[in-house]
């Protein structure tokens, strides 16, 4: 069996491949690559779910980053046990072809408590004065403290939010995925396993922060490309070899379409009141979206709206096409998990899951940095409030109350949806925009593009040819 690495650069299409990522071009250029058709919805949990299954979320049940658990009435998103993967994994099958294949999964989701030898994850600890301590969970435990005394901490604060991809006091615009990328090498250099999956974020920030057409991503991109270059060299000279692929590309943006303020305006939400405050109230709402970057699954509590929610969806600015029964069946979405409907948003839109009408009544989690608790996904968190005055100062001051053990709120994230401009989850109208694989192999890639579920066979055939 040939030793492999999946090297997962998140954001990376074809159309970014070029004069700004020489090594990455020569790496292509010296093997082969193909389009990858995105997985349905392209976002993380559902594109990773399909590569490492081979099948689609019929199959293992990741129908977005998150959705609605029915028995709960409980909108949970970014969990991490991989429990919630109903499908055998490409490791599982290969450590069948042989008794001594080892998988080291490296900040892939779902990492934890899976059946891979090796794993590393963010996962901060949570005491129970209700402090956020920013820590990570690996497999087995006994090396988290040992690649924290090699590497130094994990640089949690860049891993998501408004210190994500920029230089900042938390650290530089390319830590994160240079800090993974030290952590391959250390577990190579370490424990040698059969194959290796790599996640390296750093493009995924300012592609949806500034748009993939602004002037500043070609920094990024050349990022990127040294960092990823050095892996497939470290890799390379040690025998490993390697595919390089990412999950989804990214398209240019500049409308959020808030489907619960309209549902609202139907009367088929319901708001609970708290401390002054509004929250979503699920279980109790006829009628809600569970927003995805550009797809969102709207469940109804009130089955008999089905065919009028459908109709005013479907008017909606901003949205494509309106999914249900039948159309979630074609594309291998008819699971317990998914929304009665699901929308798909425009070329240039994206959803929200804003629900208030007056930012003065916006739970106070809407302000900070809080994937756990929002009911839909907020790429607004990448961004400081321009209208805060001395936002980073505030920063400061909020840091200094947590140091002294003060409960603070780090309620920094502005309100205004229309400062992201770049986002994914429907397929491109460009195809220039689809996700890409590469691999040095030039026998394992057809020259047409593959689906999303094709990439399980893809690497299984480059560990076993």
């Amino acid at each position: 069996m040939k030793r492999t690495a999946v090297i997962n650069v998140v954001g990376l299409s074809r159309s970014l491949i070029g004069p700004f990522t020489p090594r990455i071009q020569r790496f292509l250029e010296a093997g082969s690559s193909t389009a990858i058709v995105p997985a349905f919805p392209a976002v993380t949990c559902t594109a990773q779910s399909n590569y490492l299954t081979g099948g689609r979320p019929r199959r293992h049940g990741i129908v977005a980053n998150g959705w609605y658990n029915r028995d709960l009435a409980e909108v949970q998103f970014w969990k991490q046990s991989n429990h919630l993967v109903r499908a055998p994994k490409i490791w599982e099958d290969l450590r069948k072809e042989s008794p001594d294949f080892t998988c080291a999964k490296l900040f892939w989701w779902y990492n934890m408590y899976s059946t891979a030898d090796i794993s590393m994850t963010p996962r901060p600890m949570y005491p129970a004065d209700g402090r956020k301590v920013f820590d990570i969970y690996t497999k087995p435990m006994s090396i988290r403290d040992e690649v924290k005394k090699n590497l130094g901490e994990f640089p949690f604060p860049c891993f998501w939010g408004p210190a994500a991809g920029i230089d900042s006091p938390q650290g530089p615009p390319d830590g994160v995925s240079r800090w993974i990328a030290e952590a391959a090498e250390w577990t190579e250099e370490r424990h040698h396993p059969t194959l290796s999956l790599i996640y390296l974020p750093h493009l995924d920030y300012n592609l949806q922060r500034l748009g993939p057409r602004h002037p500043d991503i070609p920094r990024d991109l050349g990022r990127i490309d040294a960092i990823a270059g050095d892996l497939i060299s470290f890799f390379q000279k040690r025998s490993v070899q390697v595919v390089l692929l990412s999950e989804y590309g990214i398209s240019q943006v500049d409308t959020p379409v808030h489907l619960n303020r309209s549902f609202r305006t139907q009367g088929w939400i319901t708001i609970k009141e708290e401390l002054g405050l509004e929250l979503l109230d699920c279980g109790a709402s006829k009628v809600f979206a569970v927003a995805d970057h550009q797809v969102a699954h709207i469940y109804l509590n009130d089955p008999s709206l089905k065919d009028r929610v459908r109709d005013f969806v479907q008017k909606q600015p901003g949205v494509d096409r309106v999914l249900g029964e039948s159309e979630k069946a074609e594309i291998g979405l008819d699971h317990a998990r998914s929304g009665d409907l699901i929308a798909v948003a425009s070329d240039r839109a994206w959803f929200t899951y804003y629900y208030w009408m007056d930012d003065q009544m916006a739970p106070d989690f809407a302000r900070c940095v809080d994937i756990h608790r929002k009911p839909g996904y907020d790429p607004v968190e990448l961004f400081l409030d321009p209208k805060a005055r001395f936002a980073k100062l505030k920063i400061v001051w909020r840091l200094l109350q947590k140091k002294l053990g003060f409960r603070m709120l780090m309620d920094v994230i502005p309100l205004d949806a229309s400062l992201v401009r770049g986002s994914h989850g429907k397929r491109p109208s460009d195809p220039g925009e689809y996700p890409v694989l590469i691999s040095g192999n030039r026998s394992l890639v057809p020259e047409s593009q593959i689906d999303s579920t094709d990439v399980y066979r893809v690497i299984r055939q480059a560990m076993l040819s």
